[in-house]
């Protein structure tokens, strides 16, 4: 499939006629704009035909499935694989604060005095703001390529009260169930989990009294940075059991958190709405709709399709009869800034490392596309000296450590990495 734009850069209806593209290019009357997918621009005026071409988005906060279909065709199926790394970013940069204020240091003038003002109505986690953000880039990019006419958004809802009673074995939530949770009458999640424990060590068993009382603290049992502060990853220690453990001189009895992380599920309880009214506004021209998990669970059904994440996205964009594209894409979001100067550890004689090389290294950077033993790779790494680490953008070795002579530049980084699966 050649994808084609008009002098314009106005997305028209995409190509299988390969030996017209050819002559186009050979005559100068179309240049390539982009390698992958393949897609071309006319140089001038022409003919345009533009048919209706929907965009079904199976939403998610691990992978994101595209399909861009008309009445007859699939034109493009794609998967998107969002950022996960934003928490664990914010928790690092949350400790290297907390050393620097410990530290004595050069006095810096405050930036701003308060920060809550930026927390305005519909503020959202960082962590989830770069979600749907990764979600608006993706149509941003397959509009672009095609003339969409409609979106449909797949939003899911999950009943977190009504799970966690099937999975605990108690009655299903019903009413004012709702209003009275596990946490009722109690504070905060500390205190819930001591009252919960029986305030009673679970370690060594100790719960004090009123002549010796001990001083008890709440364990995370996975770390903060990925379990999160949920009840279920909390566990009641007293001060000599915490200290033990984390000086490696003791082991829990309890080694995994009591229940599986709702992580994903809460993240998509927050985006589905914000993520609808946000494609609404940036695409005032394209009709945007939504429908639901249990109808495009039916129709995969019915038509005996397995499930994919692109599946669901054909299954959602509800033109059934298209005939289904041969090859997906893989688009992969990368970072596209890193402040951090030094490396947090200190080397012999008080000195610390530079964080990174240079941006550039015998002219190559980070995510540059790159040709090596004749095959399409992406740079995940690379050496002062020379060497590179490729890999194919899901991750697929292709060499360790080539030397930057035996590497062609195929396209320079973007936003979005694109490849094909």
């Amino acid at each position: 499939m050649v994808y084609v734009l008009s002098a314009m850069r106005k997305p028209l209806m995409p190509t299988e006629n390969y030996a017209r593209v050819r002559r186009l290019l050979k005559d100068g009357k179309a240049v390539v704009v982009r390698r992958t997918p393949f897609t071309i621009q006319f140089a001038g005026k022409g003919r345009t035909c533009i048919q209706p071409v929907t965009l079904g988005i199976d939403a998610g906060s691990k992978h994101v499935g595209l399909s861009a279909t008309t009445a007859k065709n699939e034109l493009l199926a794609a998967e998107l694989r969002p950022r996960n790394d934003v928490t664990g970013l914010m928790s690092d940069r949350k400790e290297r604060r907390g050393s620097r204020r410990s530290r004595t240091t050069r006095y810096r003038k405050p930036r701003f005095d308060n920060r809550v003002h930026s927390k305005h109505k519909g503020w959202l986690a960082p962590s989830v703001e770069v979600k749907i953000w990764n979600h608006i880039q993706a149509v941003r990019y397959v509009s672009k390529l095609l003339p969409v006419s409609k979106i449909i958004v797949e939003d899911a809802e999950f009943d977190l009260q009504r799970i966690k009673a099937m999975e605990d074995g108690k009655p299903l939530p019903k009413g004012e169930d709702y209003q009275q949770g596990e946490q009722l009458g109690h504070y905060n999640v500390r205190q819930y989990v001591l009252w919960r424990d029986g305030y009673t060590c679970q370690c060594c068993g100790s719960h004090g009294t009123d002549k010796k009382p001990v001083k008890l603290h709440t364990h995370h049992i996975e770390s903060r940075r990925t379990g999160g502060d949920a009840p279920d990853n909390l566990v009641t220690l007293c001060e000599a059991c915490h200290k033990a453990y984390h000086a490696d001189e003791i082991e829990l009895p309890v080694k995994e958190r009591r229940r599986k992380s709702t992580r994903d599920m809460v993240f998509m309880g927050i985006m589905r709405k914000t993520l609808l009214l946000r494609l609404k506004e940036m695409f005032p021209n394209i009709e945007v709709q939504e429908t639901h998990g249990y109808v495009t669970k039916y129709w995969r059904e019915k038509l005996g399709l397995a499930k994919t994440h692109t599946t669901d996205a054909f299954v959602i964009a509800k033109n059934l009869d298209a005939s289904r594209i041969g090859k997906e894409l893989l688009i992969v979001p990368k970072r596209e800034h890193n402040r951090q100067i030094h490396k947090c550890r200190i080397n012999k004689g008080g000195t610390r490392k530079l964080n990174q090389t240079p941006k550039y290294v015998h002219s190559f950077q980070l995510f540059d596309r790159v040709l090596c033993k004749g095959e399409e790779g992406f740079i995940f790494g690379r050496r002062a000296s020379g060497g590179f680490d490729i890999r194919k953008l899901d991750g697929t070795k292709i060499n360790a450590n080539i030397s930057y002579k035996k590497l062609q530049l195929i396209e320079k980084r973007k936003p979005l990495l694109v490849a094909y699966i």
